[in-house]
């Protein structure tokens, strides 16, 4: 890493909730919904951008780990905003709390942490487990 992130770091994301987002199970009268695995992605985008102008060429974060708590449901065409903030780095991870509102409330909250990786190594490591699929 070029540079360490700093305790503070904080990256932000704002988007509207459209049909892909949503539950698939949406219909017969249940409301289509911003979905859990959805939301989860954006968070995790959300914090790998922050990170971005720290890496090195050859580096890249993955997610390593996810707590999260969806408290509310937020219907397609609702306007959310994604807030992530560094709490905790040493070595390759990074720890963040992680927010999501809509117009009206919080809407989910929770930790992530992300590990910094060589694209290298990583594309290697990928590479032995393709050349020796599992039976």
């Amino acid at each position: 890493m070029k540079l360490r992130p700093r305790i503070g770091l904080t990256g932000e994301h704002t988007f509207t909730v459209e049909a892909k987002h949503a539950i698939e199970f949406a219909g017969d009268g249940m409301p289509a919904v911003l979905s859990t695995p959805n939301l989860i992605g954006l968070l995790e985008r959300t914090a790998r951008q922050a990170l971005v102008p720290l890496l090195d060429a050859n580096e890249r974060t993955v997610g390593a780990e996810i707590e999260l708590r969806h408290l509310a449901p937020t219907p397609v065409g609702a306007r959310v905003t994604l807030s992530v903030r560094v709490i905790h780095a040493e070595g390759s991870l990074v720890n963040f709390t992680v927010e999501a509102r809509d117009e009206h409330e919080v809407i989910a909250r929770g930790l992530h942490r992300r590990a910094v990786i060589r694209v290298d190594s990583f594309s290697r490591r990928v590479g032995l487990k393709g050349a020796n699929p599992a039976n």
